[in-house]
């Protein structure tokens, strides 16, 4: 993955922990999807920009840059505003300010009508909707994340990793079953896609449905042997299933994989359970 952008392996109990802060959703039955509950996050974020929360975290330099940039987009220096804002978005987007990196993205993709550029965009709103806590931020970064992935995806459909993180953002939304049916149109088209089989595996864990984590885990790392959180996550769907023998075998192979001491004091934790 985006990446992603998208899960992180943490600590102990409380990687799947985390888990379940996501909308619950069965996603075991092929032919039907059932919410079983989600948190209405439709409602638009009150935060119009999200810059001014993170100005007090720029360094000096930083901040000398922003005001430059600023203080040319100010004096109506339209000739070069796409590339200032670009400027911009680069400056929050290194600094892992990326809902503001987003902000300054989206509106040079809007002045420029720039599919490179609103991809820019979509991926620091995605980014910014993966770590996103408050029910606002989360509708408002999955809203823009939806709004500019979709102007590329009009132009070219086969990109699925972008296909992909629009789904992940339904699942979290008050339509969780769109994201679902996305993530197996993904699937049919390409049965080997790794983010769609990973986000899968995850979505079953977080329902309760380990049997079925753990299948789709198997064909992950069937066909991505070296995805890390795929091989870990199985093991941790052996465990939940009560598993035990595969789910240690599964954990020492991992174990055998990364030089990791967070993962490995993670791994460590479920083989003292066992």
């Amino acid at each position: 993955m985006k990446k992603t952008q998208l899960i992180l392996i943490v600590v102990g109990i409380i990687a799947i922990a985390g888990l379940y802060a996501l909308p619950s959703v069965v996603v075991d039955n092929e032919g039907e999807v059932n919410a079983i509950s989600q948190d209405n996050a439709g409602a638009e974020s009150s935060e119009s920009n999200p810059v001014a929360m993170h100005e007090a975290e720029l360094t000096p330099d930083q901040e000398a840059a922003v005001a430059s940039l600023r203080g040319q987009l100010n004096q109506g220096n339209t000739a070069n505003a796409v590339e200032l804002l670009d400027s911009l978005g680069n400056i929050y987007q290194e600094l892992g300010k990326y809902d503001s990196a987003g902000y300054y993205f989206a509106q040079a993709a809007d002045e420029s009508k720039s599919l490179a550029l609103a991809e820019k965009a979509g991926e620091s709103f995605y980014e910014a909707f993966t770590f996103a806590l408050e029910a606002e931020k989360v509708a408002y970064t999955a809203e823009e994340t939806r709004k500019y992935f979709n102007q590329v995806l009009e132009k070219d459909p086969t990109r699925l990793d972008l296909k992909t993180k629009v789904a992940m953002t339904y699942v979290s939304s008050s339509n969780p079953m769109q994201g679902i049916t996305m993530l197996r149109e993904i699937l049919e088209q390409d049965p080997q896609n790794e983010d769609a089989l990973f986000n899968m595996g995850i979505l079953a864990i977080q329902s309760g449905q380990y049997k079925r984590a753990s299948e789709r885990f198997e064909e992950l790392i069937k066909y991505h042997p070296q995805n890390l959180q795929g091989q870990f996550y199985l093991g941790v769907s052996y465990f939940e299933a009560n598993q035990k023998n595969k789910a240690k075998a599964q954990f020492e192979a991992v174990k055998e994989m990364t030089g990791d001491e967070m993962i490995l004091n993670s791994i460590q934790g479920y083989l003292d359970r066992l």
